[in-house]
This record gives C-alpha cells, sequence and structure tokens, in this order.
C-alpha cells in the first residue's frame, strides 16, 4: 500500500519498501519495520545520492563541449543566424568554455559582462550573448542525453540586463539627409541603402535576397520576392514588395551572380583590360566599415543599418497608407495574415509601396517636435 510519500510502500506486515523512478534509475529497497520518517529520510538520501552522481557526470562536460554541439545543430538546420551565434561563441569561450556545464550561471558572467560593458557595448548587445549561453545550458539539461540520461540535471540561472533603460528611439532620415548619405557610400553599398528604404527589407534580407526567391506577376509586369519562414524574423513567409525605385535597383544587378541579388567584389583600378581579381561574392552586412564611415562623413553618425527599416515605415505613414498595408510590407506579423497575395492585393501594395516618393519632408520637424 502507498503511503503518503510517492515512493514509500507500506506492506502488510507492517514494513516498508522504497519503490520509486527517479532522474531514471530505480530505486529499489526492502526497509523492514522502520518508522515513516526513517523510511522518508532514506529515500532523500538515495536521490540526493543520484543527484549528486549527475552533477558529477555533467562536470565531465564544459561549456565548449555545448557550445560546439549547438554550433552543429545549427549547421545542420541551416540557421540564418548561424554566423552570429558563432561570433557570440568566440567571445565566450575565454571566460567561460572550460567550466563546467552546471557552473555556468550568471555569477560565474560577471566577468565577462562587465569586460562587455567597459568596451562600450550595449545591455542589449550583451543580452545576445547571454541568450546563446542560457540556450546552450538550456539544452543540456533538457534535449542532449549522455547514456539516456541529460547532461545536467537542470539548467543553471542566467540573468538577462535590463534594455529598456537604454532603448534608443528610432531615428528615420530625411530625404535631404538621404541625398546627403547616398554619395558618400560606395557604389554598391549606395544601392543596398537605396533598396532598404524603399522597401523596408532587413538587413539580412537585403544581403541574402536571393534570385531563386523572385515570383513574376505577370499582369503587374512585376515581380515579388517570397522569403522563406527560415530567413525572415517572424519565422513566416513575406512576400516583398518592390516599388518602382527597387525594382530598378534589383534589375541592374541581374547577371552579376546565379544566387544572391546583391553582392560586391574588388575591382580594378589599373590593368582594366584583365579579368577582375575576385569573383562576386554575398555581402555579409550593409553595417561595414565603408557604411559606417559614409554616414559619419554625412553627420547621420547616430543612424543605423535599421534606421532605414524605420524611414520606409515613416514615409509609408506620411503617405497616408493605412496599418493593415504597412504591416503587409514591411512583414509585421499581425493576427490572419496572408502568406501570399493575389494580384488585386499585389497591386494595391505596390501602389502604397510607391506612394513613398510623394511624401512630404516631415522627419525633421517632427524629431523637433517629440525632442
Amino acid at each position: 500500500m502507498r503511503t503518503r510519500t510517492r515512493g514509500i510502500q507500506l506492506n502488510d506486515d507492517g514494513s516498508r519498501t522504497l519503490n520509486q523512478v527517479y532522474k531514471g534509475q530505480r530505486i529499489f529497497e526492502r526497509l523492514g519495520k522502520v518508522s515513516q520518517a526513517d523510511a522518508e529520510a532514506e529515500l532523500r538520501r538515495r536521490r540526493d545520492d543520484i543527484a549528486a552522481q549527475e552533477l558529477r557526470n555533467g562536470a565531465e562536460r564544459v561549456w565548449a563541449d555545448g557550445a560546439r554541439k549547438y554550433l552543429i545543430e545549427c549547421q545542420q538546420r541551416k540557421a540564418r543566424s548561424l554566423d552570429t551565434i558563432a561570433y557570440h561563441v568566440d567571445i565566450l569561450l575565454p571566460y567561460i568554455g572550460d567550466k563546467p556545464m552546471w557552473e555556468v550561471c550568471t555569477e560565474s558572467l560577471e566577468e565577462f559582462i562587465n569586460d562587455r560593458l567597459d568596451e562600450g557595448v550595449k545591455n542589449a548587445t550583451v543580452n545576445r550573448s547571454l541568450e546563446v549561453v542560457r540556450t546552450v545550458t538550456n539544452r543540456a539539461a533538457r534535449v542532449w542525453r549522455d547514456r539516456g540520461k541529460p547532461w545536467i540535471g537542470a539548467a543553471p540561472l542566467i540573468e538577462m540586463l535590463d534594455e529598456a533603460a537604454q532603448a534608443r528611439a528610432p531615428r528615420p532620415i530625411s530625404w535631404a539627409e538621404q541625398a546627403k548619405l547616398l554619395p558618400r557610400l560606395p557604389d554598391h553599398l549606395a544601392e543596398m541603402v537605396d533598396f532598404t528604404v524603399n522597401t523596408g527589407a532587413r538587413d539580412e534580407n537585403v544581403c541574402g535576397l536571393r534570385w531563386e526567391w523572385e515570383r513574376p506577376v505577370p499582369e503587374l509586369k512585376r515581380s515579388v520576392f517570397v522569403i522563406p519562414p527560415e530567413y525572415f524574423k517572424t519565422n513566416r513567409s513575406h512576400v516583398l514588395v518592390l516599388n518602382d525605385r527597387a525594382w530598378d535597383i534589383a534589375q541592374r544587378q541581374r547577371g552579376r551572380h546565379p544566387d544572391y541579388v546583391f553582392v560586391y567584389r574588388r575591382e580594378r583600378v589599373k590593368n582594366l583590360d584583365l579579368a577582375p581579381a575576385m569573383q562576386y561574392h554575398r555581402i555579409g552586412t550593409m553595417n561595414t566599415n565603408a557604411y559606417q564611415a559614409g554616414r559619419k562623413a554625412a553627420g547621420l553618425e547616430t543612424v543605423r543599418v535599421h534606421d532605414l527599416r524605420h524611414t520606409y515605415g515613416q514615409r509609408l505613414r506620411d503617405a497616408g497608407v493605412s496599418k493593415e498595408d504597412r504591416a503587409l510590407l514591411l512583414g509585421h506579423a499581425v493576427e490572419d495574415m496572408p502568406e501570399h497575395y493575389a494580384t488585386a492585393t499585389v497591386a494595391r501594395l505596390l501602389d502604397a509601396a510607391n506612394s513613398v516618393a510623394q511624401t512630404r519632408d516631415r522627419t525633421t520637424l517632427l524629431r523637433i517636435v517629440n525632442g
């Protein structure tokens, strides 16, 4: 007969037996005629022994082992953020790489956090690294198994830093500022920036835009690009609608690379009759040294690449585009958003996207009013 404590049975002769599966191991022992309190104490001792053994087993696994396994998993599922995750792992390894997995917690990360903050990075940037740490330890506790048992008994606590206090308001650029910025950028980067303020696409979607995602819309004599869920932030398909300006930019990229729309190669400055020194290759990010130098030369040091997306969003609002259509054009996750659009919907969105060219330049005034 089961007693008030799960795992302790009272037999007909008054003796007690331990019978429980704990962390995958069977605890079974006939205790004889002992009290309930003694039986509970013995059960706790046996459970503690198993937990201690699990910790010792987990101590054999250091954080670098988990980070390596996690990167392999990301590579196998072709995670779009693989390079970013690898970067965070690289800067974390000197601090926690050789620490036992169960020992990696907020306290053991203090040196890493303080060093990063001393370098001037924001809390949000530090949190991206901490999220990688937390993902690895969580998977060690909940997913990864060694001889049928988890790597560690429980995931240690990893606390995030407060981002709200450091959050910066969006900084869309005006038409005049755009005219100052573009000539100060290399040609390939100027095209990408111009494309972004006319589509609102995120940095990774501009840099990684593929020709295989292009879908012609014959009735409009135009194409759209359908970005697959695994490459889009909200993990759903996004139909990228190109206004006239963005369409012209995309057309100029044709024939340069079989896979990617926006590519770069170092061009010759002499011996121009010879073949190019390098082949075209995919661009990793618009936020390069060239972009940072260009924005500084234009007096726009505070304008991030993501602010180009905010610029498109504000111009859509200035043009009177409805909230629903702005959400469709920007790819915001809203309830009942369709993954593919009818031709009539694309035509309406194309008109809305083109309307940004006729907007009044109100961004400077709005920034003054809003402080």
